[in-house]
C-alpha cells in the first residue's frame, strides 16, 4: 500500500472518530473538546497528506499554526463579526468560544503526529 493510501484511509479512519464523538460523547467535554481536538490535528494533516507530498514536521507545523489561528479566530469572536451566529454549520466549524485547553490540545495532536510519523520512517 502506497503512502498516500495510507493517509487516505488513517484520514477516513479520523474523521469517523470524530464523528463518533460528537454523536456519542457530545457532553463529555474531555472526550469531545479535547480528545476531538488531538484528534483533528491528525485528520487535517492526513488529509493534506494524501493529496500532498511533502515533509511531515512543515506539514504538521502549518497545519498546528492553523488550528491555532482558528481559536485565534474564536478569541476574537470572528462567527459573530462575519454575522454568522445563526449558522449551525459555521459555529461548528470555526467554533465560537475561545479555550486555552485548545491550543494544549493541538500542540499535542501535533506531537502525536511527529511522533508517529518518525516511528514509521
Amino acid at each position: 500500500m502506497g503512502k498516500r493510501m495510507y493517509y487516505f484511509i488513517t484520514a477516513i479512519t479520523l474523521f469517523v472518530i470524530c464523528v463518533l464523538i460528537v454523536m456519542f460523547f457530545s457532553h463529555q467535554s474531555m472526550i469531545r473538546g479535547f480528545l476531538g481536538d488531538v484528534i483533528v490535528v491528525g485528520l487535517i494533516y492526513c488529509v493534506l497528506q494524501t493529496f500532498l507530498k511533502t515533509k511531515p514536521l512543515p506539514l504538521c507545523l502549518a497545519v498546528l499554526l492553523f488550528a491555532y489561528s482558528v481559536e485565534f479566530l474564536q478569541y476574537l469572536n470572528v462567527v459573530e463579526i462575519l454575522g454568522l451566529e445563526g449558522n449551525r454549520m459555521a459555529r461548528i466549524v470555526i467554533g465560537t468560544t475561545f479555550d486555552f485547553n485548545d491550543l494544549i490540545a493541538y500542540t499535542i495532536g501535533a506531537l502525536l503526529v511527529i511522533f508517529i510519523e518518525r516511528k514509521l520512517q
